[in-house]
């Protein structure tokens, strides 16, 4: 098992429902693919971007700290991929 942080980047046009349903499945895909989530919460709320993503020029980040096999980060990505309301995600292994 390895730590890992994820920070994800989600659309800033969200109602505040679709924001804590987001961060919960942001939270559950790490569970359902054998991760243990450590830590995880909002980072900055509206941030400018240094370029638009998709046509958005600030987005919502949310930080996800959690230990997981190393294969498990594929298929969080992947699930990642398959929402539209995440803009970009960045996974970064921490070191013991």
């Amino acid at each position: 098992m390895n730590k890992y942080e994820a920070m994800v980047i989600i659309k800033p046009d969200l109602s505040d429902e679709d924001k804590k349903g987001l961060f919960k499945q942001i939270d559950d895909a790490i569970i359902k693919h054998k991760g243990q989530l450590t830590q995880s919460g909002v980072w900055a709320e509206r941030r400018k971007l240094c370029y638009p993503i998709n046509k958005f020029g600030e987005g919502i980040y949310y930080l996800a700290a959690f230990t997981a096999p190393s294969e498990a980060v594929k298929d969080i990505r992947h699930s990642y991929k398959l929402n539209e309301n995440i803009l970009r995600v960045l996974f970064t292994r921490m070191d013991a």
